[in-house]
């Protein structure tokens, strides 16, 4: 049965990932990735997830489609925890979460043709019976992301990249999830070929009905796409909510620093009057600060951000994880 509009195909909360670096006699270090993150995704609605690199968005992606498993909490797939299933029930329901990855060069097997790609999911998962079936479905799912059916026979190394991209889409697509998780889709591409990429994303979505989560460096792009923000650092969440909320009333002082660092092209668009200059580096996730994890490099700590680590909590249409949220949004109203 098919989700009806608004219903929540995805819950994930609370949750953990922490891997372990250093083999040998050398030093190991615990470097938490994710640390206590949840999400939720509704039929239809796109969620962007922006931050640095190594903020622990990839990792996120990763374990929502099943690629790492996480050292706790839960991810609710139609109903189900499918970090408590084994087996052919996990594999069932790992397919209604599919991901689109960051790089069409290297996410496509070079020694397999486009049918063998794209079928390759309806064989595993006993979509289609017969061959012929197999290519007719193919073909289907070229003409969904605008691709001829005939090329069906090629190899990645005869496409471009976008054309590759447009493939791992199509690949992504075959079983017909609920959910697809995009991680850094268009960021391998020429500037000229993402905004198709993006613009086929957000028409697949609108005509089949599925949620989206799209992670980002190019906030521009994250604004495009998502009807939801959800800024990360080192491996927690600093703010979540509507997206033109987020990028035109920043609570947080991350999200602040984040926005002014990046170009407006739309004159209409608010932003931040001047830059954002950050202090010092950014922490070790080895050896993340205490409490608030941004108050080193925030322009608004006091005492308390050392000792105690800010939850989440609303503000208006959004949540942020900052004590002085209010005070911090104020500011940033004041001076754009």
């Amino acid at each position: 049965m098919s989700p009806s509009p608004g219903d929540l195909v995805l819950d994930a909360q609370d949750l953990h990932k922490t891997f372990h670096t250093g083999r040998g006699g050398l030093r190991r270090a615990r470097v938490s990735a994710v640390d206590g993150v949840s999400v939720q995704l509704r039929a239809g609605e796109s969620l962007g997830i922006v931050g640095e690199s190594g903020c622990g968005k990839s990792t996120l992606a990763r374990m929502l489609v099943g690629l790492e498993r996480p050292d706790s909490g839960s991810i609710v797939v139609n109903g189900r925890d499918v970090t408590k299933v084994r087996g052919r029930d996990r594999r069932l329901l790992r397919a209604d979460v599919q991901m689109v990855f960051q790089d069409p060069y290297t996410s496509l097997d070079p020694r397999m043709t486009v049918l063998e790609l794209i079928g390759e999911p309806l064989v595993v998962h006993n979509r289609v019976t017969g061959a012929a079936a197999r290519r007719d479905r193919v073909a289907e799912l070229l003409g969904l992301v605008n691709l001829a059916p005939e090329l069906m026979h090629r190899y990645p190394h005869q496409f471009s990249g976008g054309q590759r991209q447009r493939i791992g889409i199509a690949r992504a697509l075959a079983l017909e999830p609920r959910v697809l998780v995009c991680d850094e889709p268009v960021s391998a591409l020429d500037m000229s070929v993402q905004a198709q990429v993006v613009n086929l994303l957000r028409d697949l979505q609108q005509r089949m009905g599925i949620a989206l989560l799209f992670i980002a460096h190019d906030l521009s792009v994250v604004r495009h796409v998502a009807d939801r923000t959800a800024v990360m650092y080192l491996g927690r969440l600093a703010e979540v909510g509507d997206t033109d909320t987020v990028y035109d009333e920043p609570a947080h002082p991350y999200t602040q620093a984040l926005l002014s660092a990046s170009p407006v092209v739309d004159r209409n668009r608010r932003r931040l009057a001047s830059r954002i200059m950050l202090a010092g580096d950014p922490p070790s996730p080895s050896d993340p600060p205490s409490g608030c994890r941004f108050h080193t490099r925030c322009r608004f700590q006091q005492s308390r951000c050392a000792e105690q680590t800010p939850s989440l909590r609303p503000l208006g249409e959004r949540t942020v994880a900052c004590h002085f949220a209010e005070e911090v949004r104020q500011a940033a109203s004041a001076t754009s």
